[in-house]
């Protein structure tokens, strides 16, 4: 048993907790002893009474002793829905002690992002991507941990936090290895399921092993008893207070103390009232015990479980409707019942007069739950107006506004849609959906009631498109949303697209704009039309390419709308293989002054990101790689300056990712694809634009010769058929074609490429460079099929040439030179050189130079080969230069 606890009944939960306590102070033992040691995790868990709470305590005064700061929090069964609320408890009082100047100092970057969900600072837009603000609380701790050192972490209850508190405590733990600190986290077993089980487990994983609290032995609670009713009591006595008790240590304090209150001797003869005794400590005995201190102490002990956190003695007397004096001389009754306690402070810092909390979670909830219906409904009601009338926002009053019974109160739902707001811009968009269903529930007047399913809809848009989906088909189903009506649909269009719905995201424009007549509302809808065929991965109609290229024929870019049709004509005319030179000059047109129009920004939601995906896209397979990085890069910065770190960013990364591989930067391709399809799980697999991340992955993986890893991305992250209905770059046939052949399964590997060509077909045609199977299938048949083989590349040839640059007519002279033989073979290698090195595509320079200088015997041309492989991290062509430089005879 544990030595040295004092001898009050408090210390019940401390005896028999040495294993816990040793590991404790092993923990504190690395953290104190070097300040570069890595950080660790400990979870303790037990179910309700085990002591986790006194346990937490004795780690503070430990921990404190030793001086380490110490912050805690915990979480409430009444407060689950509060976002940030554990968080905050844990990190304000620390921010708090400094001034704004330097918060914002040790903050830098992330202040503007993790200030408004720490309730420090206030937000800066109306929407804040989660995500975004997840990563900046996580930084937030790791900023001040380093000036706070040695720091230890307490998290009590934390199957009661809310979900935000949740999802950062989850990341902060897979951070700890290269942060100095000690995070403690005690939890119940269950109690929670589905995104909030899932968390919870994740913060386990990162703090094995698990520490299982039991309950205590017959031993542990005779020592227990005798420690607090006296020596004397009797072996049989300890017993039976062991058996009514089952060991729980929280029961046994209780029983015992009511085995003292009543004075009743400890001694076999009297071991029979212990279960009377018992009943009569907890739950039921409880509120009966609770009522016994009079009508007025338990209208204030109701209003306290109401009120939860910020428990003052002015605030419970204000919900409770009684003067000071007697909310004062209910508070000591309470405190005197061990009901109540005044909490105490962390260290170096002062206790709040009045401040109050509840001795122990388990009797908070009893007391809440012992509220009436009724009455609990109505002091939530006050407790609302009351937060509203001091001016704390509609979010805090929020909690309990969700609390009371539906009544068609107007009021009460436009209240909702403001705490809605509040919070989706500090990144909480689960409570804003919690708020708005609520509304709904009220329910709306009928002219409210769309813009309610709208704004529920916009709240989870490219954060879970399907129930995006669900909400806005509802708004959309009936009257009232006029002016917003068309924003609706465009939403809905995109919720659809990034659900893999591309065909339902076609229907739904189209019907639309058959609703309108001819002008702006109704060019818009058709643009959204021609966007979302014009990216479906299958088929596209001949005639829709006809009819977008006579209205852009007529689009001199002089607004937005005609901007837009020039975008989506160019990036049609890219897929397609038409003229890269029309291509340029129709993404040119599109542009002001060689930047995007205003209106058109990565933010601004009227046409959405997707057009300017196509875009940056079709300067990338146009050899205009500077203009597509520009604008690739410049999303990349806009979205994490405005905090949307969801699949806005994801796609940003992807895409820059793509342009780095073209220019054969494949170090920064590879970081930044494998940060893009970090970003794109957190959406949500099997979508869009997850696959645009891992396909750009694979693609880079094996240009850099690593074939390996990626199979092995392939592998892990489900890179094979069925693939998505949307066009995903780079063309995801060939890559996986390609990948196929380079782990020696050849005939899937034609299979696939086969496959690529019917789709080709099915579209009318296409670029050689976005769709680079012909060029592989070409290589591949070389030795089974040689007739066809060169057929391809004589296709490939005569595409690459219609569209005229000077990869797209390189890489078909690659392809020519490794089926011909001699010095014909020779003679289209240098070729091929020729054009790559006029090209952007310094990879593909780099290969061309490699193969060259091996059909010709040349080692100079070897030896720029080597250093353009260098160069681009591609470390197959390296290793092959070296081979052929170091074992080559003959060499010129």
């Amino acid at each position: 048993m544990t030595q040295g606890r004092p001898s009050a009944a408090g210390s019940a939960p401390l005896w028999e907790r040495d294993a816990e306590l040793a590991t404790v102070a092993q923990a504190l033992d690395v953290l104190c002893a070097d300040q570069s040691s890595a950080g660790s995790l400990l979870v303790i868990r037990g179910e309700a009474g085990l002591g986790k709470t006194a346990l937490l305590a004795e780690i503070r005064r430990i921990a404190e002793r030793r001086g380490c700061a110490v912050w805690s929090a915990r979480g409430a069964e009444t407060l689950r829905s509060v976002p940030f609320h554990v968080v905050r408890q844990l990190l304000q009082p620390a921010l708090l002690s400094l001034l704004p100047e330097e918060a914002r100092e040790y903050l830098g970057d992330w202040y503007d992002i993790a200030g408004p969900a720490l309730g420090i600072a206030e937000p800066r837009a109306d929407k804040a991507d989660p995500q975004y603000v997840c990563d900046g609380l996580v930084a937030a701790v790791r900023r001040l941990s380093r000036r706070q050192w040695p720091l230890v972490l307490l998290v009590d209850d934390a199957h009661w936090a809310d979900q935000e508190t949740l999802r950062w405590l989850a990341a902060f733990a897979e951070r700890l290895e290269d942060l100095s600190v000690l995070v403690v986290v005690a939890r119940r077993p269950g109690e929670v399921s589905g995104d909030g089980a899932r968390l919870l487990d994740a913060v386990a994983a990162a703090g094995r092993p698990v520490h299982n609290l039991s309950a205590l032995t017959p031993d542990a609670t005779a020592g227990l008893t005798r420690a607090t009713v006296g020596r004397h009591a009797d072996d049989a006595f300890c017993r039976e207070v062991w058996a009514v008790t089952g060991g729980n240590p929280y029961d046994t304090v209780e029983l015992l103390a009511k085995v003292r209150d009543s004075e009743l001797p400890p001694v076999e003869a009297q071991a029979g009232e212990l279960r009377a005794l018992n009943r009569a400590a907890r739950d039921g005995g409880l509120v009966d015990r609770l009522k016994g201190l009079g009508l007025e102490a338990t209208r204030f002990a109701w209003a306290a479980a109401i009120l939860g956190t910020g428990i003052t003695v002015d605030m419970v007397a204000q919900l409770a409707t009684m003067n000071d004096e007697l909310a004062r001389t209910c508070a000591e009754l309470l405190c005197d019942a061990r009901i109540l306690t005044a909490p105490e402070p962390p260290a170096g810092t002062h206790r709040t007069d009045g401040e109050l909390e509840f001795v122990h979670p388990l009797i908070a909830t009893a007391v809440y739950n012992s509220i009436p219906a009724g009455v609990c409904t109505a002091m939530h009601g006050v407790a609302a107006q009351m937060i509203t009338e001091r001016g704390r926002g509609a979010a805090e009053a929020a909690r309990h506004l969700l609390k009371v019974h539906p009544d068609d109160d107007e009021e009460l739902v436009e209240q909702l849609r403001e705490a809605a707001r509040e919070h989706l811009a500090v990144g909480a968009p689960d409570a804003a959906r919690r708020c708005l269903e609520r509304a709904l529930a009220e329910p709306p007047l009928p002219e409210v009631h769309a813009h309610v399913l709208y704004e529920l809809g916009c709240a989870t848009l490219l954060t879970n498109p399907a129930v995006t989906i669900d909400h806005l088909q509802s708004a959309l189903a009936m009257p009232g949303l006029d002016d917003d009506r068309v924003d609706a649909v465009v939403r809905l269009s995109q919720a659809l697209l990034h659900n893999d719905q591309l065909e339902e995201a076609v229907r739904t424009v189209e019907a639309e704009a058959a609703r309108h007549e001819a002008g702006p509302v109704r060019m818009r809808l058709q643009a959204f039309q021609f966007m979302w065929e014009g990216i479906h991965g299958e088929t596209v109609s001949p005639a829709r390419s006809r009819r977008l290229a006579e209205l852009a024929s007529t689009c001199a870019g002089r607004d937005n709308a005609e901007r837009v049709l020039l975008v989506l004509r160019a990036f049609d005319a890219m897929t397609h293989g038409e003229s890269a030179d029309e291509v340029i000059a129709l993404c040119d047109r599109a542009l002001v002054n060689g930047r995007l129009a205003p209106g058109l920004g990565w933010t601004d939601t009227e046409w959405g990101m997707e057009l300017l995906m196509m875009l940056g896209s079709a300067y990338t397979y146009a050899d205009r790689l500077d203009r597509a990085e520009s604008l690739f890069a410049e999303a990349r910065r806009v979205y994490t300056t405005a905090g949307w770190h969801g699949g806005h960013l994801s796609l940003a990364n992807a895409f820059l990712g793509l342009a780095y591989r073209r220019q054969g930067r494949l170090r920064d391709a590879e970081s930044t694809l494998r940060e893009a399809l970090v970003l794109a799980e957190r959406v949500g697999r099997r979508l869009p634009l997850y696959w645009s991340a891992v396909c750009g992955l694979v693609d880079t993986l094996l240009a850099r010769g690593r074939v390996k890893d990626a199979w092995s991305v392939a592998e892990r992250y489900g890179f094979a058929p069925p693939y998505p209905s949307t066009i995903v770059l780079p063309d995801i046939r060939s890559v996986r074609g390609r990948l196929l052949l380079a782990v020696g399964r050849t005939e899937d590997g034609i299979n696939e490429l086969e496959d690529a060509e019917k789709t080709a077909a099915s579209r009318g045609g296409h670029n050689p460079v976005l769709a680079p199977w012909s060029v592989d299938l070409a290589k591949a048949l070389a030795g089974q099929d040689p007739d066809r083989a060169a057929q391809l590349a004589a296709d490939a040839r005569r595409q690459a040439e219609r569209f005229g640059t000077d990869t797209a007519i390189g890489e078909s002279l690659r392809c020519a030179a490794a089926l011909a033989t001699g010095q014909r073979a020779v003679r289209l290698a240098a070729r091929a050189v020729a054009y790559l090195e006029a090209s952007p595509c310094q990879y593909e320079h780099a290969a061309a130079r490699v193969e060259y200088g091996i059909a010709a015997r040349s080692a100079a041309e070897l030896g720029r080969g080597l250093d353009l492989a260098r160069s681009c991290g591609a470390e197959h062509l390296v290793a092959r230069a070296r081979e052929a430089l170091e074992t080559g005879r003959g060499l010129r």
